[in-house]
């Protein structure tokens, strides 16, 4: 077992979630604290301009626009994270074998064997005297792969640690929302459309705070069904898995001219209900489907799932005992700790990539 921590900045651009867990790559051994650095109102704003800049990007180590300004801010902002963690938790720096670091993502196009994480590995490594594991993407894209989600294998260790009877679905509900299938050794998955994205910047826009909190705004709305309807005829929600999406792939659908609490329903039962779409693509109907990541602590976009998906049960993973907010920077301390080991991070059925394949980058300090 080796003590590993995970860093995850995600698509919400939120801030930054740190865990530690114990892990040998296959089996999780123990969880450890977790803690959060929150970008300030500035750092958010250069990270959409980085967004937006990073559209114009043809080659993985281009930096235009802010880019080059918010890959130093992403990397001080982990640095920063795991100091504060260190300190908080009293623990030193010598007893974590490795850091996993999946950076942000500013740009995802598969189709084009492109994906660009910002974020300096070796600048990391060097700023906190530790070895760090990144660029965990590149790999499978340049292979054919999607590149996305990445967090399935971890998912299954932690479904394995339930003993709970097959088919599980687990949803993580960031930015851009992905399920994971687990069966026995089946392993599927695939990006199901938007998750928080969507709503966030519509709120943002309407509220000047980039969150419906608890669901509240969406519960006081009516969703437009008709314009559900049309959203979901684009071609990417009857594709079968695996498939996976930039966080801005949907950004022009606009509700822009519903009130707030009508946008704010439509688009978090349209996440629901591209959520629930993927279901009839699968080899069985999941009768247990656990929700974590930002969208899980919405209780109205919960609710508008358990409906999509009836009979089966929705329950959230924190009701589990999961760190909810937390498990993708578990994920990436245990897929750190997979690369270190040369084991597969993805696999045929979670990327579409042609065999399994292990990735990531080791920068030491």
């Amino acid at each position: 077992m080796l003590k590993a921590i995970g860093l995850m900045s995600g698509t919400s651009l939120d801030g930054v979630d740190v865990a530690l867990i114990d892990t040998d790559g296959e089996r999780i051994g123990t969880f450890g604290p977790t803690s959060y650095r929150a970008y300030s109102d500035s750092e958010r704003a250069l990270l959409r301009q980085a967004l937006a800049d990073a559209a114009s990007i043809t080659e993985r180590d281009a930096r235009p626009g802010a880019l080059a300004d918010a890959e130093s801010l992403v990397t001080r902002a982990h640095a920063e994270a795991i100091e504060s963690f260190l300190k908080a938790h009293n623990l030193s720096r010598d007893a974590i074998d490795v850091v996993g670091f999946h950076g942000q993502t500013v740009l995802h196009r598969p189709d084009q064997k492109l994906t660009v994480q910002i974020g300096d590995g070796h600048a990391l490594a060097k700023a906190l005297c530790m070895p760090v594991v990144f660029d965990l993407r590149a790999a499978d894209v340049a292979a054919g792969g999607q590149g996305a989600p990445l967090v399935p294998v971890y998912h299954r260790a932690l479904v394995r640690l339930l003993n709970r009877a097959g088919p599980v679905m687990v949803v993580n509900i960031g930015g851009v929302a992905n399920i994971t299938y687990i069966d026995s050794e089946t392993l599927i998955a695939c990006d199901t459309g938007p998750g928080n994205a969507l709503l966030d910047d519509f709120m943002l826009r309407r509220t000047g705070e980039a969150v419906d909190r608890d669901g509240r705004t969406a519960a006081r709305g009516r969703a437009d069904q008709d314009w559900i309807s049309r959203a979901l005829s684009r071609p990417f929600f009857t594709a079968p898995p695996p498939k996976s999406l930039d966080r801005n792939d949907f950004a022009a659908l606009s509700v822009d001219g519903m009130s707030t609490e009508d946008g704010a329903a439509t688009l978090t039962a349209f996440t629901a209900a591209s959520i629930a779409m993927v279901a009839p693509a699968l080899p069985k109907l999941p009768a247990n489907w656990i929700a974590v990541g930002g969208g899980a602590s919405n209780p109205t976009l919960m609710q508008m799932l358990g409906e999509r998906v009836a009979p089966a049960s929705v329950m959230r993973g924190a009701d589990l005992g999961w760190t909810g907010d937390a498990v993708e920077a578990q994920a990436f301390a245990y897929m750190a700790v997979r690369s270190l080991k040369g084991l597969p991070l993805t696999f045929p059925g979670t990327t579409g990539v042609v065999a399994p394949l292990t990735g990531g980058v080791l920068a030491k300090p």
